[in-house]
């Protein structure tokens, strides 16, 4: 997520117990999306809500994402108004393969994420489009009053900020994950990607003998709870690299722990995991 002052971001936060508030997770998204699509309708930008968790133009492209999970007892929300975007910073800042590929990441975001400065031609007032937003959530979820920062949260992000722009933070060594690596005969670490409806999937098993010994999953997807995609990683150990074996695995644990993925099914974890085998083959 790149965020500058181009951008309006909101947090919604409510207990899950709060009657104002959708309780099915299918339902959150849809109806947290009123309020922007609501208040860019509003500036003339006929956008609209898709499935899982973005925010359209009439034309198809992207101009808000959006996101949610729940902490401890309370569920969050998330989302922004792009006033404008810095896709070549966006591009600039992302940790990819090589050039070609950042070439890639950068000509497909200006063909496929606006803001309202390319659909209007301008830059509405931050303020006023603030007004708007504010307004719309009110519609919905009633008054909102404006409250002040207490010290302890003031010290706190004073405290994050150090942290977050320091070398040390900034400049932590992250692993470079490779297509494949093979570790000796038998035994390959492997990275899986795919594109499932609810989001983009990622993959780094370690097989050995044609069975998943270790996984670790990531992406952009919604997974509720958050704490059960361990739970997820832990019981596709051991299994055979075998479509069928792991999405029954998959499905059991789902109807075992009660997850929710909207628009991520089963099918989608066994087409990440064996994209690189088939491709090897």
């Amino acid at each position: 997520t790149y965020l500058d002052k181009n951008q309006i971001f909101y947090q919604l936060i409510w207990k899950k117990d709060h009657p104002k508030f959708p309780k099915a997770v299918q339902d959150i998204f849809p109806w947290f999306s009123e309020a922007p699509v609501e208040t860019y309708r509003a500036f003339g930008v006929q956008a609209e809500y898709r499935s899982i968790n973005d925010i359209i133009t009439k034309e198809g492209r992207k101009i808000a994402g959006e996101g949610g999970g729940n902490i401890g007892d309370c569920m969050v929300f998330v989302g922004g108004i792009l006033l404008d975007f810095n896709y070549k910073a966006m591009s600039r800042i992302l940790k990819v393969p090589d050039e070609k590929f950042r070439d890639k990441v950068f000509k497909t975001m200006e063909e496929n994420l606006t803001t309202m400065k390319r659909e209007l031609g301008m830059i509405p007032p931050r303020e006023e489009v603030v007004k708007v937003l504010k307004e719309s959530f009110e519609k919905r979820i009633g008054t909102l009053k404006k409250a002040s920062l207490t010290p302890e949260i003031i010290q706190k992000m004073n405290e994050l900020e150090a942290w977050m722009t320091s070398d040390e933070f900034l400049h932590q060594k992250t692993p470079r994950i490779p297509a494949g690596v093979k570790i000796r005969e038998g035994v390959e670490v492997l990275y899986g990607l795919h594109k499932a409806r609810g989001g983009l999937i990622r993959t780094a098993e370690e097989v050995s003998e044609g069975r998943i010994e270790d996984i670790a999953i990531s992406g952009d997807f919604q997974f509720y709870p958050k704490e059960g995609l361990t739970g997820l990683e832990g019981t596709l150990e051991k299994v055979p690299l075998d479509e069928d074996k792991i999405i029954e695995r998959v499905e059991t644990f789902y109807e075992e722990k009660r997850v929710e993925s909207p628009g991520v099914e089963s099918k989608d974890f066994a087409t990440t995991i064996l994209s690189p085998v088939q491709t090897s083959k």
